[in-house]
């Protein structure tokens, strides 16, 4: 069963993306929270409701990827994100995807980590705080642009810990 919130992602997407680019900050960033919060539940009731799935798992994951992705261009394009945060981020989110195909090739299953889940929670809250941009400057720079420099430390942080954790299936 394919969770109604990886749908959601994935059609919200270009959407929070045309919102970016036509400078609706405020309807991007409502969006994009929506999408954001199925990611949470979708995993919560899964669990709870014992509907978890390789094929749900990796869909998931591939709409997050898809909607954090997304969200950075649009984020670029209209001058809200730097390219280098982006390029971190993005450039983390494709090598663990391949990671995870790594992974399954061999038969096993990458579990996302409690350092994964924090990592996208502040990812999210970045993105979300970069669409606003609220008028809160420390020492010269927007918070949002704080927020984007931590999810980044994030990002590359759990990458590395994946890469770490999975390194023999890279070796196979």
């Amino acid at each position: 069963m394919i969770a109604v919130g990886t749908g959601v992602r994935i059609v919200l997407a270009p959407a929070v993306m045309a919102l970016l680019l036509a400078r609706s900050f405020t309807a991007a960033a409502v969006l994009f929270l929506l999408a954001a919060a199925t990611d949470y539940f979708d995993g919560r009731l899964a669990r709870r409701w014992g509907v978890t799935t390789r094929l749900g798992s990796f869909l998931d994951t591939t709409a997050d990827k898809l909607l954090v992705t997304t969200a950075l261009i649009g984020l670029v394009a209209v001058g809200r994100a730097s390219p280098w945060i982006a390029l971190i981020i993005v450039g983390r989110e494709f090598t663990i995807l391949g990671l995870r195909a790594a992974v399954a090739s061999g038969g096993r299953l990458l579990e996302t980590s409690m350092l994964g889940k924090w990592k996208a929670t502040v990812q999210f809250v970045a993105i979300a705080l970069a669409m606003l941009r609220p008028d809160a400057v420390i020492a010269g720079v927007f918070l949002d642009q704080w927020a984007m420099v931590i999810a980044a430390i994030a990002t590359g942080w759990s990458g590395i810990d994946y890469l770490l954790r999975y390194s023999s299936a890279l070796r196979s």
